[in-house]
């Protein structure tokens, strides 16, 4: 007998570890495939990636913190003229600790204290700092182990325990035999095993694995979120500085101009209101001065916590200004968008989901088979009897027609809810796509135009100010003359920065870099 019941429960471990490496393989094949796919989220027409230059993601080991020159090192392998969308992840998979580890974000304190940065560093450093990756790259983790929840549907269940009871039948149509007794059960042990149930368990794994791949898109989704707050604060505080180096300029000219108009008064060339002009005009341009300043440091705080790093601020911002010009084509973008954009991706995955769960609720109306087998050791006495007990069933689990009717209409309501909003989407990033790419041309050409009327002005400015030298001029032609200028040089700085902002965001919406090369500008900020 003890043969006999160790040959079942031996046949019922077997079919258990069977089941155990089908869902192993499922899942291995998730994160093999899936998670290589994600890793690399580029545009391979734009620019094509060789995974083995970053090597094998299969092998990373997120327990080890890379040093920042081995991440460096991968990163500059390519164009520092583009964004490192395609790297993000890499960062992230190998960095994923660092939100928490002291240690490397002191090292990344020693790598730029006093140094001077540019708007790739900023990125570099937000992909290995930034709280916010880190959290959506946790979120796809815990979809990932719904998969393996949803497939341990077919492991086997195993109950153990002892049992006592006191018996005393009250009524019997017998005269003689016990009355009272005793039962233990020392130990008892049972197993059941769902063997198979036509197709539910796997629906929901695939539901599972869906939700796990949009999670994933989610992930990159906050990549490019967080390179495009990155680039938006980078010019921003560009700007923040030209406006101060503009007005310090002023506060300059300005102090020469009263200079020049007391000594024309106290010959007697010039009346008092030239000089109580050319006062007014330096304690305004002070003013804006003061203004200027502050707003410089708002743009450092802002770029410092768009870096993750909002106490670091022992370093210097690059202030040669790179025109970076982008070449894009309309139906390009938007074939890239569909083929690249997070937010598209995700909704696609949601409306596959919810098709596969309508035919997952249409498989509850059908029954399951399932397995099961228990071992008694007890009796009136401990160790007196022993028993077992195999078998398996088909049957219906608290079935329910109305309710399964209605979840089903519930289903199919769902999937057409997510089509609408698939299409939604679509449109969505249509729109997007073509807003960002015509304010982007429309930056573009914008540049050249204020650049020659910056250029004008200040030959108007040059013309007043000689005029007001010589005596010939007057306080305020010279003043309109010179908030020409400013109001110019701001206007010119301001396309610049708008230009490189437009075609962050262009990325962002497409999801994917855009090509560009680096031309130097006349200008320096």
């Amino acid at each position: 007998m003890k043969k006999t019941l160790l040959t079942v429960i031996i046949t019922l471990l077997t079919v258990s570890s069977a089941n155990a490496s089908n869902e192993e393989s499922v899942i291995n094949s998730i994160t093999q495939e899936d998670i290589i796919k994600s890793l690399i989220a580029i545009n391979e027409k734009n620019q094509p990636v060789d995974i083995n230059t970053y090597g094998n993601p299969t092998v990373f080991d997120n327990n080890t913190i890379p040093t920042l020159n081995e991440v460096y090192e991968k990163l500059d392998n390519h164009s520092k003229s583009k964004t490192q969308l395609h790297s993000a992840k890499k960062i992230s998979e190998k960095l994923n600790q660092s939100i928490v580890n002291s240690e490397y974000q002191a090292q990344i304190r020693a790598e730029y204290t006093g140094q001077i940065v540019n708007v790739d560093d900023c990125v570099k450093i937000a992909l290995a700092n930034h709280p916010s990756i880190i959290s959506s790259k946790s979120s796809a983790e815990i979809y990932k182990s719904k998969i393996a929840q949803a497939w341990s549907a077919y492991f086997p269940q195993f109950g153990v325990g002892i049992e006592y009871s006191r018996n005393d039948m009250m009524l019997s149509a017998f005269s003689s035999g016990q009355q009272r007794y005793n039962m233990f059960y020392l130990p008892t042990a049972n197993l059941n095993m769902l063997i198979f149930d036509f197709g539910k368990t796997k629906a929901q794994a695939d539901i599972a694995k869906k939700t796990y791949q949009a999670s994933e898109d989610n992930v990159q989704k906050s990549i490019n979120d967080v390179i495009y707050n990155v680039k938006r604060c980078y010019y921003n505080l560009l700007y923040a500085m030209q406006q101060e180096k503009v007005y310090e300029d002023a506060v300059h000219d300005y102090t020469i101009h009263l200079e020049q108009a007391n000594a024309f008064y106290k010959i007697g060339t010039k009346a008092k209101i030239d000089v109580l002009t050319a006062e007014y005009n330096l304690g305004k341009a002070k003013l804006e001065l003061i203004k200027a300043k502050n707003n410089v440091k708002l743009a450092f705080a802002n770029v410092n916590n768009a870096i993750g790093m909002p106490e670091f601020t022992d370093y210097a911002i690059d202030e040669n200004l790179e025109t970076r010009k982008y070449e894009v084509v309309l139906e390009d973008m938007l074939k890239t968008a569909f083929d690249t954009r997070p937010e598209y991706l995700a909704a696609k995955k949601k409306a596959e989901g919810s098709k596969i769960l309508v035919k997952a609720t249409k498989r509850a109306f059908l029954p399951d088979i399932k397995a099961f087998g228990s071992i008694e050791y007890g009796g009136t006495h401990p160790g007196n009897d022993v028993g077992y007990q195999v078998g398996a069933n088909l049957a219906y689990s608290n079935f329910n027609a109305l309710l399964l009717k209605k979840q089903v209409d519930e289903a199919k309501s769902t999937a057409k809810r997510d089509l609408a909003d698939l299409e939604s989407q679509r449109q969505n990033v249509y729109l997007e796509v073509k807003e960002e790419y015509i304010d982007l041309q429309n930056a573009k050409d914008s540049i050249p135009v204020s650049a020659l009327a910056m250029m004008q002005a200040k030959e108007q400015y040059d013309l007043a100010s000689g005029r007001y030298k010589v005596g010939m001029g007057d306080a305020v032609e010279l003043k309109d003359a010179e908030n020409t200028y400013r109001q110019a040089q701001l206007e010119y700085y301001a396309n610049l920065m708008n230009y490189n902002i437009y075609a962050a965001n262009l990325e962002r919406v497409i999801g994917a870099p855009i090509d560009s090369y680096i031309e130097q500008s006349s200008e320096q900020t």
